[in-house]
């Protein structure tokens, strides 16, 4: 019998590779001479790059600026032609030193981190928006690899989004990026503006005050009349502060559901031959699990080839029902041993084993 271990990250406690790993030994611990293949994964958020890093990728460092300017180094993962970038890597909330800057925050490191791809020799860019410190619009990303953000007497704008208020032209005749083939992996459907966009849907998670929200929306409308108007209405326009907008707007980025893309990249398919059981799991099993997040994609592909699959997570919010309908047929929570939110942050992974013990008990055979 063969088992397929494919989870998320328990945010906060563990990676997605721990999780595997504390999950096989549980495994082991109850049936020794099981098979057990691990494949972490990730839905185009933090962990994306260290996913493809498990499942065969090489990682690469680079120098790359991070939301308010300071150097940091960052890693996207290669294997032939294709580079997995993160935005997180360089443009994520961790990366902020000293405190939110939801006015000038900037995506310019993932613009880094792409030219150094691009520079490689990479001609395919999967790039995971999911973790991001700023709502520029992806303006910054756009700088780094190029193009000038111009304001009414020529002049270059600074970094973040407040600054988007006075944007007047878009020099693009710096980036070449034609040969380039980017996509987009984000379970985001926001547009770029408006009550449901990146501003008022994101900004206060980055610091953005209700009048900086107000500010931040309407630099972001004066943003998409210059940099492609049609774009900005697009499911997934929003996502990363705007980052979605710009890709696809003006770097012609395809954009698909993150967990979708990444476990085809990762050689999910491959990694279920002759599986009887899969595992997988996050932090949090709920509502929005539902939308397209880890477990709920790599339940779909399960269910489509006849695996049961069944879950493990730090809490589960979601009923039988709910998991049923996702593809899911049962799911083990650290909460169900023990019911302290912080002890099961601080002690993950031997609860998580413990955990195991009951699904190993629950579905599989002597």
């Amino acid at each position: 019998m063969k088992v397929l271990v494919a989870p998320d990250k328990f945010k906060g406690s563990l990676t997605a590779a721990e999780v595997a790993s504390v999950v096989a030994s549980g495994l082991a611990d109850v049936h020794p001479g099981l098979e057990v293949r691990t494949l972490p994964v990730a839905d185009g958020g933090d962990g994306t790059v260290d996913a493809a890093v498990t499942a065969g990728f090489r990682r690469v460092r680079v120098p790359a600026r991070g939301p308010t300017g300071a150097l940091v180094m960052a890693s996207y993962a290669v294997r032939g032609d294709t580079a997995v970038v993160e935005l997180a890597e360089a443009s994520g909330l961790h990366r902020l030193p000293g405190g939110l800057e939801p006015l000038t925050a900037s995506s310019a490191g993932t613009g880094d981190v792409i030219a150094a791809a691009v520079g490689a020799g990479c001609r395919r860019i999967v790039l995971g928006v999911g973790g991001s410190a700023c709502t520029d619009g992806g303006a910054g990303m756009l700088t780094a690899l190029g193009a000038r953000l111009l304001d009414g007497s020529g002049h270059e704008l600074p970094r973040g989004g407040f600054a988007l208020s006075r944007l007047a032209s878009l020099d693009l005749s710096g980036l070449s990026l034609s040969d380039v083939d980017i996509e987009l992996a984000s379970d985001v459907d926001n547009p770029l503006f408006g009550p449901n966009g990146a501003a008022f849907v994101y900004g206060p998670q980055k610091g953005a005050s209700p009048d900086d929200v107000e500010t931040l929306d309407a630099a972001l409308r004066q943003w998409a009349s210059i940099a492609g108007p049609e774009f900005a209405s697009r499911p997934g326009a929003g996502a990363a502060g705007g980052v979605g907008f710009a890709a696809m707007a003006v770097l012609g980025a395809r954009m698909r559901p993150g967990i979708t893309l990444l476990l085809d990249l990762l050689g999910f398919d491959d990694a279920l031959a002759e599986a009887a059981l899969v595992v997988t799991g996050e932090g949090s099993l709920d509502r929005q699990t539902l939308s397209g997040k880890a477990p709920a994609g790599v339940a779909r592909v399960a269910a489509a080839k006849g695996i049961p699959c069944v879950a493990v997570s730090g809490r589960c919010q979601l009923s039988t029902g709910e998991l049923a309908e996702a593809g899911i047929a049962a799911a083990y929570a650290l909460t169900d041993l023990e019911p302290d939110p912080a002890r099961c942050m601080a002690e993950a992974a031997p609860l998580l084993r413990r955990l195991t013990h009951r699904l190993a008990v629950d579905h599989l055979r002597s």
